[in-house]
């Protein structure tokens, strides 16, 4: 479709017309004019919208669907429509699926699956078959496939010289690692964050230490090996101390947050609710605060909503029992509004481009349309209408969101919220 954004506010620091007010027409999939007070053509649809701001795509690196194999929690279809509602025009699948996506049969099954949607999907693929953390998966035939990487979802790699040998393997073929980081035996049978919460509610403690020594070792390991290594979901003041270590000495290392580490802490669980038991779990106000000094000085690559839709059953049970994980999608925007820049949170909403795909996207004349509309106005309480997501585990019903997202334009389609 033909389109004309009327009064658009683009935020690229890498484009020309950064900050400024412009209108914007797409022909046929691409820029074709930027500018003030562009003539509507023929066969254009023009489209006017309250504090229109415009940014390159976002890119979501942790995404969870259930299909195939748990259609319940989620299907790739309505997950990609939720993933368009809410701002994302790429989203990375985790592989966490039964069965698990750790064959080119199975690369190949989702993205037939995603194929035509405005978002699309790159699939992460295991590290290690059935991600049981003992064997190697096939990863170079689903890189060929078109894997981006390599993890086991919420995962330790418990033994060390797996990941070494994984780390020395993909270098032939410019391979990345993911590396979810929390061990195993320091971790035990704890459900939260070790401290004042969890005595006081009596609930199990995972230390901070469990991830962070997870974390140093997996660091010593690619200073041996070299190569590639992606460390997911840090929750720690301490977690991101060592890796902006790591990045001084030049190592090849990356990290996210997620946006529930960023805006919610672990005195949420006085009401042992089971919608905040998440993999990393909920750290102190203190670890949070780091957390954002790390995404604002570079430190942390890139943020995601770590989306992971759970059925009613696995999360309505005893707190122990209840299985991890939140939707996030559709409050990820909102939510990050309230703690953090805009420049911030657009940089590291896309930086999964540079990072697993090498690319480096900039919104110009003749460059593919791929963008997300919002709006940086406007104040609401996140609520069950907003779900758009088949489970309705949200760690953000009754949090305070600024903003709100309009919609995407991607793949010659508009999908607006």
């Amino acid at each position: 479709m033909n389109l004309l954004l009327r009064k658009a506010k683009i935020i690229d620091v890498n484009s020309a017309f950064h900050n400024k007010i412009v209108d914007v027409e797409i022909s046929n999939g691409v820029f074709s004019a930027i500018g003030e007070n562009l003539a509507l053509k023929n066969d254009f649809q023009e489209l006017n919208l309250d504090n229109l701001h415009i940014s390159k795509g976002w890119f979501d690196s942790s995404v969870c669907l259930g299909e195939p194999g748990f259609e319940d929690r989620e299907t790739i279809i309505n997950g990609l429509n939720v993933a368009a509602k809410s701002g994302f025009t790429k989203i990375a699948l985790q592989p966490n699926t039964f069965p698990i996506v750790d064959n080119q049969s199975q690369i190949n099954f989702v993205q037939s699956k995603a194929n035509g949607f405005a978002t699309k999907i790159h699939p992460i693929g295991a590290l290690t078959k059935n991600s049981e953390g003992k064997d190697l998966a096939e990863l170079y035939d689903m890189k060929n496939a078109g894997a981006i990487a390599f993890g086991d979802y919420n995962k330790n790699i418990d033994n060390p010289n797996l990941l070494k040998i994984a780390l020395q393997y993909v270098q032939d073929f410019d391979g990345l690692v993911i590396a979810f980081s929390q061990e195993s035996n320091i971790k035990g049978n704890g459900v939260v964050n070790e401290g004042i919460v969890a005595t006081r509610l009596g609930l199990k403690g995972i230390p901070a230490l469990a991830e962070e020594l997870q974390i140093a070792q997996n660091i010593f390991v690619l200073e041996y090996t070299g190569g590639k290594l992606h460390i997911p979901t840090v929750s720690t003041a301490k977690s991101a101390q060592l890796i902006r270590e790591a990045k001084a000495k030049g190592l090849q290392v990356t990290c996210s947050v997620s946006v529930h580490h960023l805006v919610l802490t672990d005195e949420k669980l006085e009401t042992f609710d089971t919608r905040f038991k998440v993999s990393p779990p909920l750290r102190t106000n203190n670890d949070r605060l780091a957390l954002i000094e790390a995404v604002k000085d570079g430190t942390i690559d890139m943020i995601t909503s770590d989306h992971n839709p759970m059925d009613i059953e696995h999360k309505k049970m005893e707190f122990d029992l209840a299985k991890n994980g939140t939707i996030g999608l559709e409050s990820a925007f909102g939510a990050l509004l309230t703690v953090l820049p805009l420049e911030i949170i657009i940089d590291k909403l896309t930086s999964a481009n540079k990072l697993f795909l090498h690319a480096e996207e900039v919104l110009k004349v003749n460059s593919k349309a791929n963008i997300t509309l919002f709006t940086t106005e406007g104040n609401s309480v996140f609520s069950a209408e907003n779900i758009l997501s088949k489970s309705k585990n949200s760690a953000f019903l009754g949090t305070e969101m600024k903003g709100k997202v309009y919609g995407i334009y991607n793949n010659q389609q508009l999908v607006l919220s």
